[in-house]
């Protein structure tokens, strides 16, 4: 009788694990493979992070923009990007401000990491990608 029951309960774990990977398989097929995600950090010119930067992003197709206020990290983040268009993105800080810098559509990487870093130049200050 224990041994049935030990037999059946093997099965039962057996096929339970293999629902559970076929169900994970499944899971991954649909994932979404036409968003993906930018992230990076804004920094000063001794890589100290920059908190309450606002960094934009704009839709290269649409000129939609939208920003997002770095963390006390100075870390931010854009998600449901389409693969499909290119971004351009700028970090402003106290006034200062970078150059656009490009996210392609070249750009294969589910998560691409873009960072800003503030640079000095003579008298002046502007932030610059890395």
């Amino acid at each position: 009788m224990k041994t049935r029951l030990a037999r059946a309960l093997c099965i039962a774990i057996i096929l339970g694990t293999g629902f559970f990977h076929a169900t994970l398989d499944a899971q991954r097929k649909n994932e979404d493979n036409t968003t993906r995600t930018v992230e990076g950090m804004v920094t000063d010119t001794a890589d100290r992070p920059v908190a309450k930067a606002v960094v934009l992003l704009k839709n290269a197709k649409t000129f939609q923009i939208r920003s997002f206020i770095t963390q006390e990290d100075g870390s931010y983040h854009f998600a449901g990007l389409s693969t499909d268009v290119e971004y351009q993105l700028k970090a402003d800080h106290d006034g200062v401000s970078t150059s656009w810098k490009n996210l392609s559509v070249f750009n294969s990487k589910k998560t691409p990491v873009i960072n800003l870093k503030l640079k000095r130049k003579g008298r002046g200050a502007h932030l610059q990608g890395d």
